[in-house]
């Protein structure tokens, strides 16, 4: 899914600046990374706050229109209100086609409800990770990685390098770690109905 954002660059800044600029209906923002210099910039509250709406616009290459310009950026970090759905400010990092990036993919379990130790076993699938970071060129960046739990047995886990993945995608891992994605938690059974009542009943 391509997404394409429209923003102004921003001519001032500073706290004030930005207290106004939000009262206009515009969220700053800073574009940064590569061999230009980070560029402030503003863009429309609600079309921004719709995006974020959206799974995939967190974990795409975004196309940033400028002022007419377009850049190819990821989204890096957003400030939000406490408590208003109000965006405060957004981060995009410039993307280089031809370099790797790492990104935080969402995960997207399939398959549960037929996972034997679920189906059979009478297990819950417990998802341990919601989101996985991965590295690839910038066309190569999949919207989510699909987890399959489909030959998952209760009381087995399934690991990131369990995992498919596309092509030209691979996992950020340090060393030989390779943590757990998904379980099967087993479930204890339920007391034998009655067996209280008769611990109670008196001896004749």
């Amino acid at each position: 899914m391509q997404f394409e954002l429209k923003a102004q660059q921003r001519k001032l800044q500073g706290t004030g600046a930005s207290r106004r600029l939000r009262q206009t209906g515009k969220v700053p923002g800073i574009v940064y990374g590569g061999a230009a210099t980070p560029m402030p910039v503003e863009i429309d509250h609600n079309e921004l706050l719709l995006s974020l709406r959206k799974e995939a616009f967190h974990s795409s290459v975004l196309s940033l229109d400028i002022d007419g310009a377009k850049e190819p950026v990821l989204l890096r970090d957003v400030q939000v209100h406490a408590y208003k759905k109000l965006v405060l400010h957004v981060d995009f990092q410039r993307v280089d086609e031809t370099h790797e990036i790492h990104v935080k993919v969402p995960l997207h379990f399939i398959n549960a409800d037929i996972a034997p130790g679920v189906k059979v076993g009478g297990g819950i699938a417990s998802h341990v990770m919601t989101e996985l970071d991965v590295k690839c060129l910038a066309k190569a960046l999949p919207g989510f990685i699909e987890v399959d739990l489909k030959d998952l047995d209760a009381g087995n886990s399934l690991h990131v390098n369990d995992l498919k993945f596309p092509e030209g995608v691979k996992p950020v891992l340090h060393g030989n770690e390779n943590p757990v994605v998904a379980t099967i938690l087993l479930v204890k059974g339920e007391a034998v109905t009655g067996e209280g009542e008769e611990a109670a009943t008196p001896a004749a």
